[in-house]
C-alpha cells in the first residue's frame, strides 16, 4: 500500500464519521496539495499524506491534550509509526509552534517534533489556509476572517490566528510565487 493510500484510509477512519466537516476540509486540503505537485517534485506524495492528516488529531479517539497538531503527530508516531516527515509535517502544520505557546505547549511540541523543510512547511499551511471547513477553495484572508469568526477573537484559536496571520500571508505568498514561476517555467517559447 502507497503513502497516500494509507493516509487517506487512516484519515477517513479517524474522521469521517465523528467529523465529517473536518473529513471534508482535510479531503479539500489534500486536493490543494495535489494542485502543488508541479513544485513539489519528489515531494508530492509526501506533501498530499500529511495533507489528508494534518486534522487528524481532532478525532475524539486520539484527542488528548486538546492540541491536535501535537495529539495527531503522538498518534501517527506512536500508535500507526507513521513517516517521519509526514509527523513533523503534521505536527507544525499552519504556525503550529504559536497556537502551542498559547496553550503552554510549545516546548513540547518543539522537544518532541522537528520543524520540516521550510518548503513544505509553507506548502501545507498554503493548502489548510486556502480551503475552508467544508473542503472547497478560499483565499488566506478569508480564511483567516473565518477562523476568527467561528472561535471568537480571544480564544486560545482567535488570538494564535491572528498572531500567526503575517506568516500566513507570507507564506501563501512565498507559495503563490514558486506556483508562477513553475506555471512561466513551462510555457512554450
Amino acid at each position: 500500500m502507497g503513502l497516500t493510500e494509507w493516509a487517506y484510509g487512516l484519515s477517513e477512519t479517524m474522521l469521517s464519521e465523528p467529523l465529517p466537516r473536518r473529513w471534508a476540509h482535510s479531503l479539500g486540503v489534500a486536493k490543494r496539495a495535489r494542485s502543488l505537485s508541479p513544485i513539489l517534485g519528489d515531494d508530492a506524495e509526501l506533501l498530499e499524506a500529511a495533507a489528508v492528516l494534518h486534522d487528524v488529531g481532532y478525532s475524539p479517539a486520539i484527542a488528548t491534550t486538546g492540541f491536535h497538531p501535537l495529539d495527531g503527530a503522538r498518534f501517527l508516531r506512536d500508535q500507526e509509526r507513521a513517516d517521519e516527515r509526514v509527523v513533523r509535517l503534521v505536527a507544525h502544520h499552519s504556525c503550529a509552534l504559536l497556537e502551542a505557546e498559547e496553550r503552554g505547549l510549545r516546548q513540547e511540541l518543539e522537544d518532541e517534533f522537528q520543524l520540516e523543510r521550510p518548503d513544505l512547511v509553507d506548502a501545507l499551511l498554503y493548502c489548510d489556509m486556502t480551503t475552508t471547513p467544508d473542503g472547497t477553495q478560499t483565499t488566506p484572508t478569508e480564511r483567516l476572517d473565518e477562523i476568527v469568526r467561528r472561535y471568537g477573537p480571544d480564544t486560545i484559536v482567535g488570538r494564535f490566528i491572528q498572531r500567526a496571520a503575517p506568516e500566513i500571508h507570507a507564506a501563501a505568498d512565498r507559495v503563490g510565487k514558486r506556483l508562477a514561476q513553475a506555471s512561466t517555467s513551462d510555457q512554450p517559447m
